[in-house]
Parts: C-alpha cells; structure tokens; sequence
C-alpha cells in the first residue's frame, strides 16, 4: 500500500510550492508525488493525472490539497472518484477534511464539488458580464488576431505540395497545433 499525492496548478506561471509543503508535511515519498501545471478543466488533457491513475492499486491512498486541485467541476470529480473506488483507493482531500472511507466524507465530497462548480460558474458569469461592459463602453477588443508568421507563404507551399508535412511546419515556425490549424483555416477561408 502507498500513498500518493496529485498537485496541480491551472498554468506554467502558478507555483506549487504550497502544495508541495502538504505532501512533506504527510511524508510523501518524492516519486509518489505527480505534479501537473495545466488547466483542470479537461480532465482527459492531464497527463500526470493518467500516469497515476494508472499507478494506483487497492489499498493505495490518493491526498490532494483540495478539491479544487484534483477536478474542476461535479461531473469530473464524481467520475474520478469512482474511478478510485473501484481500484479499492482512498481519497483525501486536506482543506475540505474529506475522507472517502466514511459515509460523511462521501457526502461532503459531493456537496463540497457542487459548491466549486457553482463558483465557477458564478466567475465565469461575472466575467462575462464585465466583458458585456467593457464592449459597450467600446474598452474591449477581444483577443489579438493571430499573426502568420513571416515565412508562411513559403512553407504553406511546401505543404500543400506535401513537401513539408503539417507537424515540421509548426516546428519550423514554432507554432502550437491549435494556432497552426487557426491560422491554416483562415488562411484557407474555411
């Protein structure tokens, strides 16, 4: 039996330097620490996440320093949860005292993932509604267009030619994959 704990942040800027104080204080081996700087919002994005997934076995324990780091909305965490229930894996969560071995931790662990998706959902509102404003007083301007890259007439060839495939083309014009498909779809008119 071991015990894990999963970290996460939303972005490669955040630190996990408090976390990473939680799994020391619970004397967590350095390997059995997963650490993940991505957004929480797709689950099935969180590599680190799959590794342990894959890792656990009955009897091992899984500790998160919250809720909040562990999934981002009810659906997601009720599914990981069972997950963990099936491999026979206990689930702490530290700042909301959740213990999955009890009848109250299971009960608190889904009201608790209602109320965090339910502030979300109250963020994203608000957000929304300062968007609506900033619009209407003219201030907003959306996010900057994308810019092709200054040598992209002349890879776009090579690759419509199929001299150059999709995947060297980002590389040689360091694009992500989605902005390359982007500024491919525009550039084509699609």
């Amino acid at each position: 039996m071991q015990t894990y704990f999963y970290i996460r942040v939303s972005t490669k800027e955040q630190n996990t330097a408090r976390q990473e104080v939680k799994a020391k204080e619970h004397n967590i081996p350095v390997e059995n620490v997963f650490i993940e700087k991505v957004s929480g919002k797709n689950v099935t994005d969180r590599v680190m996440l799959k590794r342990l997934m894959d890792k656990l076995h009955r009897g091992d324990k899984l500790i998160v320093e919250s809720i909040s780091r562990f999934a981002r909305n009810t659906k997601d965490l009720l599914s990981l949860v069972e997950q963990l229930k099936e491999k026979g894996v206990e689930f702490i969560s530290l700042k909301e005292s959740i213990d999955t071995t009890t009848p109250t931790g299971k009960f608190m662990l889904t009201v608790f993932a209602a109320v965090a998706e339910l502030e979300r959902d109250y963020i994203l509102d608000r957000q929304k509604e300062g968007i609506a404003i900033a619009k209407e007083q003219g201030k907003y301007k959306g996010r900057k267009a994308i810019e092709y890259p200054v040598q992209w007439d002349k890879y776009y060839k090579l690759y419509k030619n199929n001299s150059l495939k999709a995947v060297d083309m980002m590389k040689i014009l360091e694009l992500k994959k989605t902005t390359f498909y982007k500024l491919l779809k525009a550039y084509e008119g699609n």
